[in-house]
């Protein structure tokens, strides 16, 4: 067998693998495509919108606050597809810088920089026949953003270092928290790659205008995580499932799940009250974003403690002067650098998992 024989080989069985890895990651069980997509007048209109379309290969732009279940929402779209059984890949377009995010998208070639011993395919290529599921598709660097239209155009790319094309079939969902339509009025994003990607629409409601859902998803939660840590079956006493209605869940169904996970894993619900009364925030409009909206600019930093902080301890006045503080500064190198995140990082000299961990932390949007 000859270097290139020998290259071309190897490269299939890793491909192989690369599929039979992602077999079984598609699926979703009946229980979850319910609790999530029949509980509400909202959710039941995203279901019939997605029985509507899931049969054809329009690329489909799924948007909505972070944590409504926007990556489900892609996944009921390729089970109930044709392309069922066939790969679902997902890349997560916020967390690598430029350099990395291309050659997982797309792939490279053996010797396109130092390192690359051998060719690997991209998840583009992974995907072939498939679904490829973009999500935080807001955050691609606009010099991606060009080759990334080409695909959805041509079906066609080039590897990092390839002399020649490479052709796929896939179809594209693509995830966003971003109102793309106001990043593309900023010039952080092309208007031609916008229109491709928003064939059809989908807006995944925040969980606070599907309150009738909290119970269903609490109900799930625990079983869920009983039977993941060995666990006896816990039930939430009506006084925790009041505070649960009343809350406003900034975090949506991801803050659910980590809240009921606690309660699970301590075996006891007594933090919870006083939990979510300190985490509380000002209520966001019922309404949510909106395709024309402009996204709710930062609040101002405050010279002053917060509201309703008569009363407190000097130890919980200055943690929370503190994180106003710590707010303010990031968000002032943000906006010296236009949002880039990979610049920001440097200059804080923080990694870039530890920036867009701060970036949600401290609820700030470009």
């Amino acid at each position: 067998m000859t270097q290139t024989q020998s290259d071309v080989h190897q490269e299939v069985v890793w491909l192989q693998s690369q599929i039979q890895s992602l077999a079984g990651q598609t699926e979703l069980s009946p229980r979850e495509s319910n609790w999530l997509l029949s509980n509400s007048p909202g959710m039941r209109a995203i279901t019939k919108m997605i029985d509507q379309v899931a049969a054809t290969d329009a690329t489909v732009l799924v948007w909505g606050e972070s944590g409504v279940g926007k990556e489900l929402v892609a996944r009921a779209l390729h089970q109930r597809s044709g392309r069922r059984e066939r790969p679902f890949v997902k890349v997560n377009c916020a967390a690598l810088p430029l350099e990395l995010l291309e050659s997982e998208l797309f792939g490279y070639e053996r010797g396109a920089f130092t390192g690359a011993h051998r060719n690997k395919p991209g998840k583009f290529e992974l995907a072939d026949s498939g679904t490829i599921c973009l999500d935080e598709i807001g955050e691609i660097p606009l010099p991606l953003q060009a080759k990334l239209l080409h695909v959805l155009q041509d079906g066609e790319f080039s590897r990092l270092g390839g002399r020649g094309d490479v052709r796929v079939d896939v179809r594209v969902i693509a995830c966003t928290n971003k109102d793309l339509g106001q990043a593309v009025a900023h010039g952080a994003f092309r208007e031609d790659l916008y229109h491709r990607l928003n064939v059809l629409s989908i807006l995944v409601p925040p969980l606070r205008e599907r309150w009738e859902e909290i119970p269903i998803l609490v109900e799930h939660f625990l079983g869920q995580y009983a039977r993941q840590y060995g666990r006896s079956r816990w039930a939430v006493s009506a006084e925790t499932m009041r505070r649960f209605m009343d809350y406003h869940w900034p975090g949506n169904i991801r803050e659910l799940d980590n809240v009921v996970k606690r309660i699970v894993v301590l075996g006891n619900e007594e933090w919870v009250a006083p939990d979510l009364t300190s985490r509380q925030r000002q209520p966001v409009s019922p309404a949510g974003p909106t395709p024309s909206a402009a996204p709710p600019s930062a609040p101002a930093p405050r010279s002053q403690p917060p509201a309703g902080d008569n009363g407190l301890g000097l130890k919980e006045i200055a943690r929370r002067a503190a994180r106003e503080a710590e707010r303010a500064a990031l968000k002032e190198v943000l906006d010296q650098v236009r949002w880039n995140r990979v610049q920001a990082a440097r200059r804080l000299k923080i990694s870039y998992k530890a920036l867009l961990y701060k970036i949600e932390q401290c609820g700030l949007r470009d």
